[in-house]
C-alpha cells in the first residue's frame, strides 16, 4: 500500500500521488498517459495531472490497482 508520507516530490497535489516505492515499470503510464508520467530522471513515475473527469478516474483506479509495487495511492 503506498505511503503518503513518501510521496514522490514531481507529484501534483490532490489525491492521487506515486511514493519512493515506484520501480518505473511504466504500467501507469501505459494505463493512464494522462495522468501519469515518468520522472526525467528515469527512476520513478509521478502524478503530472489529477483525473478530471470519469474516464480519467476510472484510469488512474486501473493505474493503481495494477501497480506491482503498491507506489499509487490515493486520498479521495
Amino acid at each position: 500500500m503506498a505511503d503518503k508520507t513518501k510521496k514522490v516530490p514531481e507529484n501534483v497535489s490532490g489525491p492521487y500521488y506515486v511514493d519512493t516505492e515506484c520501480t518505473a515499470c511504466g504500467l501507469c503510464t501505459d494505463d493512464a498517459p494522462e495522468n501519469f508520467e515518468m520522472a526525467e530522471s528515469g527512476d520513478n513515475a509521478y502524478v503530472k495531472k489529477q483525473p478530471a473527469g470519469d474516464d480519467e478516474k476510472t484510469s488512474c483506479e486501473s493505474a493503481r490497482e495494477s501497480c506491482p509495487a503498491d507506489a499509487i495511492g490515493s486520498d479521495g
